[in-house]
């Protein structure tokens, strides 16, 4: 009986909370398995993500903007602290909004994103994470929120050659792509034969092709987009016709139907009133923020 009461109190505050209303949360009890009561009592919704993913989040050179505390888990180096922006961080605001907490962004290895999220160091993964068979045994997904694909930088050297991602089918070719990464899972499955090497970033990836010392980087085409744009370089071609279908979504631990409706409740509603738009126009059609990136 206690646990039912429990459950309609936590409906009622969500419900509160996403249409604007102000959330008493310390006058109320919550259950201890809701991942929603825990987010309350601490007064923080913490956002796993791995900063340098463009446009989603990046380090701001600018002192001060956004300035947000990044906590790592005994993931990364401990004390670091980082000014985010990006697509992510603006919608992390929101939603922390939404339930009258401090938005805390988790900067955490990829890699290890999904074991932290199990060991209950996040509270949702953001990240521009995608959807697939094997992540659905590991996480819960919330609705879609937009769809990318795997795309290409090449380096010039091979324009020639390489008219798609096929042409690169040959161990000739070294390919760099991020581990545990659908870049990374694209180029073993799509393109088995190419010589394939992983970095350990994004932006290390792009790098390696920009100065020639890979032939091609494969990865998602938000972050290979806004890469040219910010480095215009007669040494990289942009393949810029996706070859997969990905769509991307926050994920949280497996069972959590209360969370999940939530999340799909918020986005629902950032969507119907234009928050979501203005914000993807700002990170994905805007260039005003391509200069303080890092």
């Amino acid at each position: 009986m206690v646990k039912q009461f429990n459950y309609r109190l936590i409906m009622i505050l969500i419900f509160v909370c996403l249409w604007g209303f102000p959330a008493f949360a310390a006058d109320v009890a919550f259950s201890e398995d809701s991942t929603l009561a825990g987010i309350i009592q601490r007064g923080e919704l913490r956002i796993g993500l791995e900063a340098g993913y463009l446009p989603f989040e990046m380090i701001d050179t600018r002192s001060g903007l956004r300035q947000r505390e990044i906590r790592h888990g005994g993931l990364r180096q401990k004390g670091r602290q980082l000014s985010l922006m990006g697509f992510d961080i603006d919608v992390g605001i929101e939603m922390a909004k939404a339930l009258g907490v401090k938005p805390v962004f988790v900067d955490t290895l990829w890699p290890s994103i999904i074991p932290a999220l199990k060991l209950d160091r996040l509270d949702v993964i953001f990240g521009g994470m995608s959807v697939t068979e094997a992540r659905r045994t590991q996480v819960d997904f919330a609705d879609p929120f937009m769809t990318v694909g795997q795309t290409v930088l090449l380096n010039a050297r091979h324009e020639k050659a390489v008219k798609s991602y096929k042409d690169l089918d040959d161990s000739v070719y070294t390919v760099v792509s991020k581990p545990g990464t659908t870049g990374e899972a694209a180029v073993l499955k799509m393109i088995p034969r190419a010589t394939y090497m992983p970095v350990n970033t994004e932006m290390a990836g792009a790098r390696r092709v920009l100065e020639g010392k890979a032939d091609a980087f494969v990865y998602d085409l938000p972050f290979n987009a806004v890469f040219m744009a910010i480095n215009p370089s007669d040494q990289v071609i942009f393949l810029d016709e996706p070859f997969t279908e990905e769509p991307i979504a926050w994920a949280i631990r497996k069972n959590d139907p209360d969370f999940l409706k939530f999340l799909n409740e918020f986005l629902a509603k950032i969507k119907a009133d234009g928050r979501f738009d203005k914000i993807y126009n700002e990170w994905f059609k805007g260039t005003d923020w391509h200069r303080f990136a890092r």
